[in-house]
C-alpha cells in the first residue's frame, strides 16, 4: 500500500532538516512510538502501537535510517512483529524537503506499507490512508511546537499526545466516507 503526505513547516529547512536527523526527538513525535535503543549505524530499535477498528497491534522491531543531507531526503527502511496478534508489517519511507519561500520548508513523505496477518484486512481500504493524515496533522504540530520552544530542555518535553483510538477511526472512518460521496457526486 502506498501513502503520499505533504506539509509545509514554518521553519527554514537547515533547522527542520537538524531537527529530522535528531531521531529521538522525531520518534517522541510519532504518535503511538516508543525509541527503544539506536544500535548504531542509523539502526533504531523500538515499537509502535496502533489501532485499526477492531485490532490493535504493537508492532516491535528495527529501522534503518540512510539520509542524504546534500539532497535532504532520507529513507527509513523498518520492519516489526506484533507477537500478540501475529501481524507483520514492512515500511520503506522516503522524505524529501525542500525550502519554501518565507523561511518555511516543504516535507513530502512517500510510504510503501506492507502489512501481513489480522492487521492486512485494513491495507485495502482508504481507511488507513485517512487515519495516517490526521496522525501526521498531529505529527507536524509536536515538531513545530519542539521548534518554536524556548529552550532544549523544552523541547525535550515535548511529545505526541495521547492517541484517542475511537475518536481517531470514527472521524477518519466519517471523513473517507465523505470523501467517496463527493468524488460520486462530483
Amino acid at each position: 500500500m502506498q501513502i503520499t503526505h505533504s506539509f509545509d513547516v514554518a521553519r527554514p529547512l537547515p533547522a527542520v532538516w537538524d531537527l529530522f536527523q535528531d531521531v529521538p526527538s522525531v520518534a517522541q513525535c510519532l504518535p503511538g512510538a516508543t525509541l527503544e535503543e539506536s544500535k548504531g549505524g542509523g539502526v533504531y530499535e523500538g515499537k509502535i502501537s496502533v489501532k485499526l477498528g477492531p485490532i490493535s497491534a504493537t508492532f516491535e522491531g528495527e529501522a534503518k535510517i540512510s539520509a542524504d543531507p546534500a539532497n535532504h531526503t532520507a529513507l527509513i527502511d523498518g520492519k516489526g512483529v506484533d507477537r500478540r496478534g501475529g501481524s507483520r508489517g514492512q515500511v520503506k519511507v522516503t522524505y524529501a524537503l525542500t525550502e519554501k519561500e518565507a523561511a518555511a520548508t516543504h516535507v513530502t513523505i512517500d510510504a510503501d506499507i506492507s502489512l501481513a496477518g489480522p492487521a492486512a484486512q485494513f491495507g485495502r481500504t482508504g481507511l488507513i490512508d485517512e487515519m495516517s493524515r490526521r496522525l501526521i496533522s498531529d505529527f507536524v504540530g509536536c515538531l513545530e511546537q519542539k521548534m518554536a520552544a524556548p529552550s532544549e530542555e523544552a523541547a525535550a518535553s515535548i511529545e505526541a499526545g495521547e492517541v484517542k483510538p475511537f475518536r481517531l477511526f470514527w472521524s477518519s472512518l466519517v471523513s473517507w466516507l465523505r470523501s467517496l460521496f463527493g468524488k460520486k457526486s462530483g
